[in-house]
């Protein structure tokens, strides 16, 4: 069913997934005697006291875009539980491939520059909050699984 707590979960990890595209990775650091914002969706340098997009990731934005969409696919899948369970697992392994991807490209932007605590943005901890709510949901489903073999036991 729709209304079922899972559908909540699902819905805030794909929203949490596309919160990436406002939130930055890493926020000012210096590269290049430059302070340096770094999104999913490319690099921002401080050029004369304006904030400029000077580095597209053209597909790191089209993949958050379509990782932040797969939670949202699976909530429609609700007349099969067990296709549902199974396409959750996937997509928890695409949101940590993608993750690994974002590190991979930060660490090609940063080279060997250390990042402080304070450099953090809230990005970072996005991917996280939505592997959470991934489980939350599958956790869900299975309840509801569970919940749905006791009554078909019960005729």
């Amino acid at each position: 069913m729709l209304q079922r707590i899972q559908t909540i979960y699902l819905l805030l990890a794909g929203l949490t997934l596309y919160a990436l595209f406002l939130f930055p990775l890493v926020h000012d650091v210096t590269i290049n005697d430059k302070p340096v914002t770094l999104m999913v969706t490319g690099i921002y340098e401080y050029v004369n006291g304006v904030r400029t997009h000077t580095e597209f990731f053209v597909g790191l934005t089209a993949a958050t875009a379509i990782v932040g969409l797969l939670p949202m696919i699976v909530i429609f899948l609700y007349k099969n539980r067990k296709q549902q369970i199974a396409l959750c697992y996937s997509v928890i392994f695409v949101i940590v491939g993608h993750s690994f991807w974002m590190s991979q490209v930060a660490k090609g932007v940063m080279g060997s520059i250390q990042i402080d605590t304070h450099n953090w943005g809230i990005g970072l901890f996005l991917s996280t909050i939505s592997l959470l709510l991934m489980i939350f949901a599958i956790k869900a489903i299975q309840r509801d699984e569970k919940l749905v073999k006791s009554a078909d036991r019960l005729r």
